[in-house]
């Protein structure tokens, strides 16, 4: 006979838990994980609102190759279920510092209380405004050769000239195919090494303004300049600029910054994904904009384990305090019931 947990899955809030990971994704859900499994009380709280929605798959992802990313998500959540944690469909509005963590309140009206927070809000793909672009996002209009590479390998590619790395993105994407056209829509015609870097890859470079995508039978066959002459591709990369989602902390003091790169904004953190302020940790494309979804899950696991460690050393310094004092030490389980009981009595005034 086979024993089966059975897992409640409920969108009820707790007054308060050790640690809110704010963001569903790659990044969010690994972090829970590792938490939940460190006996951690956890809840994961999702907009529902994830980077890769268009995409038809996940790639690169060790032994998850191809897999859907909505079907990434639901796997992930049942996993962190599975530990006792909660994932929550919710949109966060603000975070407000309190003397025993932050108050994380939700659009909804409900509000949370957390010893830590694990910032896992992705970010946001501003595309330039051309008529058709946005609409073939993820599928047949690209951004990242090692994501779509191998599946638009072999076919006629155009880059389009958008930001500070698009002259290196469309040296990448030679890799992937012989036939590569940059287009220098609003950005000046490449010159001096940028030109020779081309030149010697043998990629096209089309200047003037791109009006419009040509789309036939729900695919991409060309690219139209305002000139009205049409340079057939199959396949568009475009170096969105990408910007962490960050408003709901402003109230803290964290704020996204221009990243060094010029490709957009993130949330510093160090190599452990601690930020400047105390108490709150950041995970994947919120403060790393190049991370694909294995990175980003890694950067979660390694975030969780050190707000476990901070929690710890939190922990000891009470108990030692407490021993000093001739109080009798209690189990781990006594003091979480303990510190749920103290926030909720101050979220009420008492």
């Amino acid at each position: 006979m086979v024993a089966v947990e059975v897992v409640e899955v409920t969108d009820e809030l707790k007054n308060a838990y050790d640690v809110v990971v704010i963001g569903g994704g790659a990044a969010g859900l690994s972090g829970a994980l590792m938490l939940t499994r460190a006996r951690r009380s956890v809840v994961v709280i999702d907009a529902g609102a994830p980077r890769n929605a268009p995409a038809s798959g996940v790639h690169g992802l060790l032994a998850r190759e191809g897999i859907g990313p909505a079907e990434l998500v639901e796997r992930g959540r049942a996993e962190v279920r599975g530990y006792g944690g909660q994932v929550v469909s919710g949109e966060v509005s603000t975070v407000a510092r309190e003397e025993a963590g932050f108050q994380v309140a939700l659009t909804d009206g409900r509000s949370v209380h957390a010893r830590r927070l694990l910032l896992a809000t992705g970010l946001v793909d501003e595309l330039p405004d051309v008529p058709g672009l946005r609409s073939r996002w993820g599928r047949d209009v690209v951004h990242c050769p090692y994501c779509h590479g191998w599946e638009i390998r072999d076919q006629a590619i155009g880059v389009l000239g958008s930001g500070p790395l698009s002259v290196h993105q469309a040296l990448l994407f030679r890799q992937w195919s012989d036939d590569v056209t940059f287009f220098s829509h609003t950005l000046p015609s490449p010159a001096g090494e940028e030109a020779e870097q081309l030149a010697a890859r043998g990629i096209r470079v089309v200047d003037g303004e791109v009006a419009s995508l040509e789309i036939v039978d729900d695919r991409l066959v060309g690219v139209r300049l305002t000139d009205g002459s049409v340079v057939k591709r199959e396949a568009l990369a475009v170096a969105s600029r990408m910007v962490a989602r960050t408003g709901l902390l402003s109230a803290l003091g964290l704020r996204a910054v221009e990243h060094p790169s010029g490709a957009g904004e993130h949330v510093p953190s160090d190599a452990t994904g601690r930020t400047e302020v105390p108490g709150v940790w950041a995970a994947g494309n919120v403060t790393d904009l190049a991370a694909q979804v294995g990175g980003a899950a890694a950067a979660g696991a390694a975030a969780a384990a050190q707000i476990n460690a901070d929690l710890i050393a939190e922990e000891t310094r009470q108990a030692v305090a407490a021993r000093a004092r001739g109080a009798v030490p209690f189990s781990a389980e006594m003091e979480s019931r303990v510190c749920e009981a103290v926030l909720g009595n101050r979220r009420h005034g008492l």
